[in-house]
């Protein structure tokens, strides 16, 4: 029987060793030798090579916390970014000599150093049927140096968030405070839209959400609402204060035509005068020096046998003359009325 079990064993050949385990000569390498033999060393070798993968993870995240809360940057074509529709920003802001300054640290830096801050445009179409092929842009905060980066032909270096509406004001407003602070009259331009398109319920709300006293808001909203014909007087609106408010609100209660008339002779002298000047010139009182002739005056002319009349210009130089009532007969009206037809046609 044992004669026959030892032939039956000489006939069972193991199979060759991997080719991973066999050097050159065909025998066994020595990571094959170093592989454990038992179960309780490959165990061993197991937890090993996972404790270094488990410690690679942990390295890994240490160095990823500190990106926490960052936002991805992204260089981005500048005519793929349009300005926001709370852009607050006058032309007259992107020709002063700071937008200069800063336009040409960037064209020397060959980018925008500080990004700005972009949202994506969603469900935008062209012609009310084509889809845009690419993604487009709003400015969230950073109008100037966008538009330095458009001007220049460089690309914008921007950050993508995600943010509503109301955020966005809130952030650009933030923004604006901490660097390039907007005019009086922008300011006033921005809280403005801010309200008329309900994005707060009132001004209180809007200065609470921003962190500015409602004073400062009310004076910014009431530059804003002054006639065109007003800011056309000065140079720039930029040039309006805020402690003007006040004055230029209350001149135009009490004398809206004498101030429009002085703002369009202001505007049509085509001088230089500087932004104090146009401003006293608005709310003074009417006087010949600041009116050039169109100060309102009445002047009596007196006649034979106690009758008088008057002659009256108003602050607009429309001139009028009154009579007591019965003063004038019926014959009497005819020739002053031929009287002033002379008086016409000699102009």
């Amino acid at each position: 029987m044992s004669k026959k079990l030892a032939a039956k064993a000489s006939l069972i050949q193991a199979p060759p060793a991997p080719a991973t385990e066999l050097g050159t000569t065909g025998e066994r390498s020595d990571t094959a030798e170093a592989r454990p033999k038992t179960a309780p060393g490959s165990m061993a070798l197991f937890m090993a090579s996972q404790s270094a993968a488990v410690k690679e993870a942990e390295e890994l995240r240490g160095k990823l916390k500190a990106f926490d809360g960052a936002r991805p940057v992204r260089m981005l074509d500048p005519q793929m970014v349009r300005p926001s529709r709370w852009a607050n920003r006058h032309e007259h802001s992107y020709s002063d000599q700071a937008f200069g300054e800063l336009k040409a640290d960037i064209a020397a830096a060959g980018m925008n150093v500080q990004p700005i801050s972009v949202r994506v445009v969603k469900s935008e179409v062209l012609n009310g049927s084509t889809p845009l092929s690419e993604p487009t842009y709003e400015v969230v905060f950073g109008h100037r140096r966008h538009r330095a980066c458009l001007e220049l032909g460089l690309q914008v270096q921007a950050m993508v968030t995600d943010v509503d509406d109301r955020t966005l004001f809130e952030a650009m407003e933030r923004e604006n405070r901490a660097r390039k602070n907007l005019s009086a009259w922008e300011q006033g331009v921005m809280y403005r839209r801010a309200l008329d398109e309900g994005l707060y319920p009132s001004q209180r709300r809007l200065a609470e959400a921003v962190g500015v006293d409602v004073s400062l808001v009310s004076k910014s909203l009431s530059l804003a609402r002054l006639p065109e014909a007003v800011l056309a007087a000065f140079a720039s609106p930029l040039d309006i204060q805020f402690r003007w408010a006040q004055p230029l609100a209350e001149a135009l209660q009490k004398d809206p035509d004498g101030v429009l008339v002085r703002a369009a002779k202001i505007k049509q002298s085509g001088q230089g005068v500087l932004a104090a000047q146009v401003f006293s010139a608005l709310v003074a009182a009417p006087g010949p020096k600041v009116l050039n002739g169109s100060t309102p005056a009445r002047r009596l002319i007196e006649g034979a046998a106690g009758r008088s009349a008057v002659l009256a210009r108003d602050a607009r130089g429309r001139v009028s003359v009154e009579f007591p009532a019965g003063a004038l007969s019926e014959s009497a009206e005819g020739e002053l009325a031929a009287f002033i037809k002379e008086l016409l046609v000699r102009r």
